[in-house]
C-alpha cells in the first residue's frame, strides 16, 4: 500500500550511506506492534556491525546503531506518507499518517475484493496429502479433522501464492478389505449399496468383525481369501474393483458435500510392488537387514547413521513372509510423488500424531538411500476428534458417528436457529442457510484448536452465535450485508478521511490491514488456527464497532467512511471464511 513511500525512504537511506562512506545494506522492514498508530521499522545494527568490520573500528555496535538511527532520522526529515519518524535504541521507526493509512487500507480492499491479502505468486509447488480414508469402511467423524485441516491448509497455501497439489491416499487394500470381501461373499452376494454408501459399507465391515470374534476358527477362511488376492484370482480382483468403486463413490459424495477437492489420488494397492522393490534396494545397499525367514526385513536407522544415542529406532519394512507393511508402501509413495512432480518444494503429510515416529523413520530411510528430496517431506500431525462423554469410535465394532449423520444433525439444529432469527426467509433458503451454518459449525472447531490438541466436538459450542464458532463469524458477515442493503448498496469511496477516527474504527482497520500477514504466517507455519482465530477476532471487533459506531444515522463524511469500512469488513470476513472452507451466507 505504501510501496512508493517505502522506496523513497530506501533511496534516502542509500544516499545517507553513500554520503557517509558507509557499507551498503539490505533493508528489512518490520511492522511496529500496533498501539494506536501504524508504522514500520528498520534496524541499524547490521549497518553498525558492517561499518565496524569494514573500517576495522573498535565500536560498541548497539551504541553505534543508536547513533546511526539518530543521524538517519535527521537526514531523512519528514518524507511523504509518514506522520513522524523516531530513532529508538538502534531502530528507525516510521509512522504512517493515520487517516491516510486507513483510507488506503479500505480502498485496497474494495479494489482487490476476493484477492485482497493475496501476494504475488511464488513459483513454488507444494503437495498437501490429506484425508486418507480406508475403503470398505464407514467415513466417520474420526476421519474429519485430516480432511478439513488439509483442505484449509491447501487453500491457505494457494492464497499465499504457492502452486498446490491436493493429494489423497485411500487405503484400498489390506486385512480390512479382505474381511469385508469375505463377509460380502458369504452373506451379501449380489447386493448393491443404497444411497448411504459409506454407511452400508461400514455395516458390512462391522458385521465381518463380529462374526470373526464370535467364531475365531473362521480366520482360516480370511487367510485363504487373502491368498487368492495375493495370487490375483480374477474373481476376487473383479469383486475388489467393483466394491472399491462403490466405496470411492461414497467418499466423492462426502467430499462434494464438504466442498473438498483433490488433484491426484494415490492408493496403497498401487504401492505394494514398487515398495518391495525399494526394500530390495535397501538390502542391496546394506541399509536394510534381511532376517528372513526367522525375522523381518528391518532398517536399524541409528546404527546405519552411526548414532550412539537412540533417535530413529528400527523401521520394519517387510514382514518375514515377504508381505508388505504400511512402511513398505509409504517408501514407494515418497518416491512416486517426486517422480510425478519433480519440482515439488515440499511434500506435506496431514496424518494424525500417532504416526509421527513412522514418518520420521520413512523419510530418514529414503534420505539415507540417496533420495535427497526426502528432506522436503514433512509430517504435519494433528490430534484426534472425540465426542462428549468419551465416546469411543471403532469401525470394527460399528461404534462410529457417521459424517452424514453429523451433517444431518447439524443442519437440523441450525435450521431451528435460522427459523427463530429469520422466520420470513423462504423455506428453501432456510434449509440452504441451515446447511451452510451446520457444515461451518462442524468445520470450524477442527481448525480453531492447535493441531496438537484433541478436539472435543459438542453442539452447544459449535452452534454458538455469541462465541468462537462459525455461526458467530457468519452472522457478522450477514450483519455487514444487512447494513449495506439498508444503505442501498450505494457507497461513495472518499478520497480521504477528514475526521478523527474512533478507537473502534481504528481497531477494525488495523485488523483488516493485518490479513495478508496472517495468511503469510499461517502458510509458513502450516497452522490453520491462525486464520480460524483471525476470523473470530474480525467478527468480534466488527461487533464492537457495530455497538459503538452508528453508520446509517450518521451525517457525512462519517456515514460514507463507515459504509466503506463495513463493506471492507464484509469482504475480509468472506475471504477468511473461504480460506476455512466455510460458506458466507447472505442471510441467517
Amino acid at each position: 500500500m505504501f510501496d512508493l513511500e517505502q522506496q523513497n525512504v530506501e533511496e534516502l537511506v542509500k544516499n545517507f550511506t553513500r554520503q557517509n562512506e558507509l557499507p551498503d545494506i539490505s533493508i528489512q522492514w518490520n511492522w511496529i506492534p500496533f498501539s494506536g498508530h501504524w508504522g514500520i521499522s528498520m534496524s541499524l545494527f547490521s549497518l553498525a556491525a558492517a561499518e565496524t568490520r569494514q573500517k576495522q573500528l573498535k565500536l560498541n555496535v548497539p551504541s553505534r546503531a543508536n547513533e546511526l538511527a539518530i543521524q538517519l532520522a535527521e537526514f531523512i526529515g519528514n518524507p511523504p506518507g509518514f506522520e513522524k519518524i523516531e530513532p529508538v535504541n538502534g531502530y528507525l521507526n516510521l509512522y504512517f499518517s493515520q487517516t491516510e493509512y486507513a483510507c488506503r487500507v479500505l480502498n485496497e480492499v474494495l479494489e482487490k475484493k476476493a484477492d485482497f491479502g493475496r501476494p504475488d505468486r511464488k513459483n513454488e509447488k507444494i503437495m498437501v496429502e490429506f484425508s486418507q480414508p480406508n475403503t470398505h469402511k464407514a467415513f466417520h467423524v474420526g476421519h474429519l479433522r485430516s480432511a478439513i485441516l488439509g483442505d484449509t491448509l491447501a487453500r491457505i497455501l494457494d492464497f499465499a501464492g504457492y502452486e498446490v497439489v491436493r493429494a489423497n491416499y485411500p487405503g484400498d487394500m489390506g486385512l480390512h478389505v479382505i474381511k469385508w470381501l469375505w463377509c460380502y461373499q458369504k452373506d451379501h452376494a449380489g447386493e448393491k449399496p443404497d444411497e448411504n454408501i459409506t454407511q452400508w459399507m461400514g455395516k458390512i465391515y462391522a458385521e465381518a468383525n463380529g462374526k470373526l470374534e464370535a467364531n475365531p476358527e473362521l480366520e482360516a477362511e480370511i487367510r485363504a481369501l487373502y491368498k487368492r488376492w495375493d495370487q490375483r484370482d480374477p474373481e476376487i480382483v473383479k469383486l475388489w474393483e467393483d466394491t472399491r468403486e462403490w466405496s470411492l463413490q461414497g467418499f466423492y459424495q462426502i467430499y462434494d458435500t464438504l466442498n473438498i477437492n483433490f488433484d491426484v489420488y494415490y492408493f496403497n494397492s498401487q504401492m505394494e510392488k514398487p515398495g518391495k522393490e525399494i526394500v530390495q534396494e535397501l538390502i542391496d545397499k546394506n541399509i536394510a537387514t534381511d532376517e528372513r525367514p526367522d525375522g523381518a526385513v528391518i532398517v536399524k536407522i541409528d546404527d546405519v547413521m552411526g548414532l550412539k544415542k537412540e533417535q530413529y529406532r528400527v523401521l520394519v519394512v517387510l514382514r518375514s513372509d515377504g508381505t508388505a507393511l504400511y512402511a513398505t508402501e509409504d517408501l514407494a509413495l515418497v518416491k512416486q510423488k517426486f517422480s510425478d512432480y519433480p519440482d515439488l518444494k515440499k511434500s506435506l503429510y496431514i496424518v494424525d500424531v500417532r504416526q509421527s515416529l513412522h514418518f520420521t523413520q520413512v523419510f530418514k530411510t529414503m534420505e539415507i538411500a540417496g533420495y535427497s528430496w526426502a528432506k522436503q517431506c514433512e509430517h504435519v500431525p494433528y490430534e484426534l476428534v472425540s465426542l462428549p462423554g468419551n465416546v469411543v469410535m471403532a469401525s470394527r465394532e460399528g461404534t462410529v458417528v457417521l459424517l452424514e449423520d453429523l451433517i444431518s444433525e447439524a443442519t437440523k439444529r441450525a435450521y431451528e436457529v435460522v427459523q427463530e432469527k429469520n422466520p420470513d426467509l423462504g423455506e428453501d433458503q432456510k434449509w440452504a442457510t441451515a446447511r451452510a451454518v451446520g457444515i461451518g459449525a462442524i468445520k470450524y472447531p477442527m481448525q480453531a484448536r492447535e493441531n496438537t490438541k484433541v478436539v472435543t466436538f459438542d453442539w452447544e459450542s459449535a452452534l454458538d452465535f455469541n462465541g468462537q464458532a462459525a455461526p458467530y463469524i457468519q452472522y457478522a458477515y450477514v450483519r455487514c450485508g444487512s447494513i449495506l442493503k439498508k444503505a442501498g448498496n450505494i457507497v461513495i469511496n472518499p478520497p480521504e478521511i477528514s475526521y478523527e477516527l474512533s478507537p473502534q474504527e481504528i481497531q477494525l482497520i488495523d485488523l483488516i490491514s493485518r490479513f495478508s500477514r496472517e495468511v503469510e504466517r499461517a502458510a509458513s507455519e502450516y497452522r490453520t488456527i491462525q486464520i480460524a482465530n483471525f476470523a473470530y477476532e474480525m467478527a468480534k471487533t466488527f461487533n464492537n464497532f457495530y455497538t459503538h459506531c452508528p453508520v446509517l444515522s450518521e451525517g457525512e463524511p462519517i456515514r460514507s467512511t463507515r459504509l466503506n469500512l463495513v463493506m471492507a469488513t464484509r469482504q475480509v470476513l468472506k475471504n477468511n471464511l473461504t480460506l476455512l472452507g466455510i460458506t458466507a451466507p447472505e442471510a441467517m
